[in-house]
């Protein structure tokens, strides 16, 4: 047996972080796990950019040298702070398990159905799980070498190193229809930066003129919020495959409830086919 999904979310690094400050937003914590239920399957960056600022906060500078590595020892330092924010947060009630992918696990038959089946046990199971990139055990230069081998051989290879990569992985692995994107901006400008350019639908009535809207706006869409991000640019590459398979995204601030964002009541980003 098989237990429905009805919502793949994903939140952002810079969307867990206090505005200005080198802390958590446990505000931001405390929301989500008020709102968090089995029946949703959370992705969750956070665990580099967390980890980075605990290592700041106890020793007053931060790493140096190769960038990989000190990638790798920040997100293994903030994977186990990330995760006890969630357990801290959501309902007792519910079970709450961390899931750590890889490209690797989507780019194989047998793991990525391994991964559909424990996200579908868990709404049966009460439990919530929690997915993120390993970054820990993945570095470039490994990566690149593995993805190149796959696409030598025919394949159009995932990489996930992006988180919503990985959401956009998932939801179409477990066919949730819906794809809610949390950030530290209410959705996609038609210019970078100025939130009143904010455009709320990115609608059409078939794939093809979908796929054109979305391209048209990408090319306005330049740069990202830090070091290690895709932008919006890769925002919409990555989920426009879901949305074109009649999966709603929605893209909208991390300050609002999931419910409001999913209702209309708070502003963002929508992306479908109607």
């Amino acid at each position: 047996m098989s237990g429905k999904i009805n919502l793949v979310g994903k939140i952002g690094s810079m969307a867990l972080i206090r505005d200005g400050e080198s802390d958590i937003d446990y505000n931001i914590f405390s929301r989500l796990g008020k709102q968090l239920k089995p029946g949703m399957v959370w992705i969750s960056s956070g665990a580099t950019e967390i980890g980075r600022l605990d290592y700041l906060n106890r020793n007053g500078d931060e790493l140096v040298g190769d960038e990989e590595e000190i990638k790798s020892d920040y997100a293994s330092q903030g994977q186990n702070i990330l995760m006890e924010n969630y357990r801290k947060f959501i309902s007792p009630k519910y079970s709450v398990r961390q899931l750590l992918v890889e490209h690797t696990h989507f780019n194989d038959t047998e793991k990525k159905e391994h991964i559909r089946k424990f996200l579908h046990r868990c709404p049966q199971q009460n439990a919530v799980p929690i997915v993120n990139y390993n970054d820990p055990v993945s570095y470039y230069e490994n990566r690149r070498r593995e993805i190149s081998l796959l696409k030598n051989r025919g394949n159009l290879p995932v990489e996930c190193v992006d988180n919503d990569e990985t959401a956009s992985v998932i939801c179409s692995l477990v066919n949730a229809p819906v794809l809610l994107i949390l950030t530290s901006v209410y959705g996609i400008y038609a210019k970078p930066g100025d939130k009143s350019t904010l455009i709320e639908e990115i609608v059409a009535r078939d794939k093809n003129t979908l796929q054109e809207k979305v391209k048209q706006i990408q090319l306005a869409c330049v740069g990202a919020s830090r070091k290690w991000a895709g932008g919006a640019f890769a925002k919409l590459e990555y989920v426009l495959p879901p949305a074109l398979n009649g999966t709603r995204v929605l893209i909208g601030h991390a300050k609002y409830n999931i419910n409001d964002i999913l209702s209309g009541n708070a502003p963002s980003t929508r992306i479908e086919v109607i």
